[in-house]
Parts: structure tokens; sequence; C-alpha cells
């Protein structure tokens, strides 16, 4: 129950920051969501999104574990991962 109330924490903070970094206050964050889905989400922004979910949760993230998520779902995992 505490995990699912997390998560929802989360995705209530990604969504926060997602609308932030790509300047869209309709943008839905779900667990599926991917690069592809949003057309502002270039390299650039990718690393400004990145930073600003380490500022967010206080945490750290390596390149690799960045390089291997697939989605936002994967993202969220990692981070409830790091808490």
């Amino acid at each position: 129950m505490k995990s699912d109330n997390n998560l929802t924490q989360i995705y209530s903070k990604l969504t926060e920051i997602f609308r932030d970094v790509f300047d869209d206050d309709s943008l839905q964050v779900t667990p599926e969501l991917t690069a592809a889905d949003v057309d502002e989400w270039d390299s650039l922004n990718h690393i400004r999104l990145v930073v600003s979910i380490e500022r967010a949760f206080g945490l750290s993230f390596s390149a690799a574990q960045v390089g291997r998520l697939k989605n936002v779902g994967e993202f969220a995992e990692l981070i409830v991962s790091k808490l």
C-alpha cells in the first residue's frame, strides 16, 4: 500500500517536472510515455529533464541507468529503488 502511495506522489511530481521542462501544461505523464510521444523531447530537453528529476527527488542517476530506461514507468521504478 505504501508503495502505491509513493508511486502516486512520484507521478504527481514527475507530471509537474515534465510540464515545466516541455512547457506543456496539458502533458499527461503515464508509465508508457516515451520520448517519441513528446515532440519537444530532444537530447537537450532529455538532459534538462534528468537534471530536474534528480534535483526534485534529491537523487543521482548514472548515464548507464538513464540510458537503459525505455519509458517513464521504468524511470519511476528507478526513482522508487533509490528512495
